[in-house]
């Protein structure tokens, strides 16, 4: 890696470990170049702006480790619901990615900037459409198996399972790490009426 990829690098996660911590609006360039070390020429020679920096974040820094943590253990999915279970587990009880008192950094952003700035909106939504479908593969394997009933809307499902975890992750940040306990017991509950009883 040349020392212009390691700058830009270096830029993109000391401003996740900022953003993440404190919030988008609240971390400014100055900040991000305060913890670099990198001067504001530098910053601007690869991002023209805070808000493109901001987009970069999400593709280089929250997509690679979003995609280990959320889709690659349904990928090859043989057990459907076991294996969505335990990435949820793994993912709230064993990712040391997050923290719990930040909450999901994802989750953060949606919620501080899905809403008004296209950009951002198109790059979480990418990241969330691959997750969903991820769960909608393994749901649609475990019925082709005859692990699942046959009426279960995988759409359905995978929507429900990005949802409880966004609520889950936020009430985390009130209640810490015992109410993701809560929530796993119930989430399997749920996943283990989707399958056939025989």
């Amino acid at each position: 890696m040349n020392k212009a990829s390691t700058t830009r690098l270096t830029i993109l996660h000391k401003a996740f470990e900022l953003v993440y911590a404190n919030g988008y609006h609240a971390t400014s360039v100055d900040d991000i170049l305060a913890t670099t070390h990198v001067t504001k020429g530098a910053f601007y020679y690869h991002f023209k702006n805070k808000d493109e920096m901001g987009i970069a974040l999400i593709k280089e820094v929250l997509y690679p480790g979003m995609r280990e943590a959320l889709i690659k253990p349904l990928l090859h999915s043989s057990d459907s619901t076991s294996e969505i279970f335990q990435m949820m587990k793994a993912l709230l009880q064993e990712n040391s990615f997050f923290q719990v008192k930040y909450g999901c950094p994802a989750i953060n952003l949606i919620e501080e900037m899905g809403g008004s700035h296209a950009g951002f909106r198109k790059a979480l939504k990418g990241l969330f459409n691959e997750w969903q479908q991820a769960l909608q593969k393994s749901i649609e394997q475990g019925k082709s198996s005859g692990q699942l009933r046959k009426d279960v809307n995988a759409q359905q499902v995978a929507l429900f399972i990005t949802t409880g975890y966004g609520g889950i992750r936020n009430l985390g940040k009130l209640f810490g790490k015992e109410c993701y306990g809560i929530y796993l017991k119930e989430l399997n509950v749920y996943l283990k009426g989707l399958i056939i009883i025989k």
